[in-house]
């Protein structure tokens, strides 16, 4: 149970981001410096850890949830909702940038997919959302890859392999029903090829 929970700290949705940024600026984008790439990586985790920790730390010290893995539909509602407005507006940033213009793509994604899990939520169905980031991160890779014709199907069979132990872990912890997982997943990765399908 402790090695379960271990997993889905590690990968908590709010970490798998600033993973995805590192592996494209190890993989995939040689265009900005070191520096230009640390300012960015380190811009990115106060936007996509820190402030959403701040946030569960703010609406658990409110008593608006119980924990941070905000486990029911009611408590997830205003944290998603926020990750859905940071995550496009941190999209539109990146976009503006030239060098690393398909970055936005991202974070646009996840926002979008986001929404998907929200719109969800009226009808009763709670989708996994470290499987939704998981799933963004393998459909970036996967349509950069296609894009660029880029060599990266050992870090998408790597991020597969982890999402498979995060899901894993999650049924273990009883945190989700395989529906779940699946719908979580299938909406971060259809977010990602429908984004690059159309926008690209």
């Amino acid at each position: 149970m402790r090695f379960h929970k271990i997993i889905s700290t590690i990968f908590h949705p709010i970490v798998v981001p600033t993973i995805g940024v590192l592996l494209y600026f190890i993989f995939v984008s040689q265009s900005t410096n070191e520096d230009q790439r640390l300012i960015l990586l380190g811009l990115i985790f106060i936007i996509t850890y820190i402030i959403p920790l701040l946030l569960l730390i703010l609406l658990k010290a409110l008593g608006l949830i119980q924990s941070f893995q905000v486990k029911t539909i009611k408590e997830r509602r205003f944290p998603v909702l926020f990750m859905i407005v940071l995550f496009y507006l941190l999209g539109n940033f990146i976009a503006q940038v030239p060098a690393i213009r398909n970055l936005g793509f991202l974070f646009y994604g996840t926002s979008f997919s986001l929404f998907g899990i929200y719109v969800l939520f009226a009808f009763k169905v709670k989708s996994s959302l470290h499987l939704v980031s998981f799933g963004n991160a393998i459909g970036f890779f996967l349509a950069i890859s296609n894009l660029y014709y880029l060599p990266l199907l050992p870090v998408i069979m790597i991020l597969f392999l982890i999402s498979g132990l995060v899901a894993s872990s999650r049924l273990h912890l009883k945190a989700h029903t395989p529906k779940e997982l699946f719908a979580g997943f299938s909406m971060g990765l259809l977010s990602q090829v429908l984004l690059f399908l159309f926008l690209q």
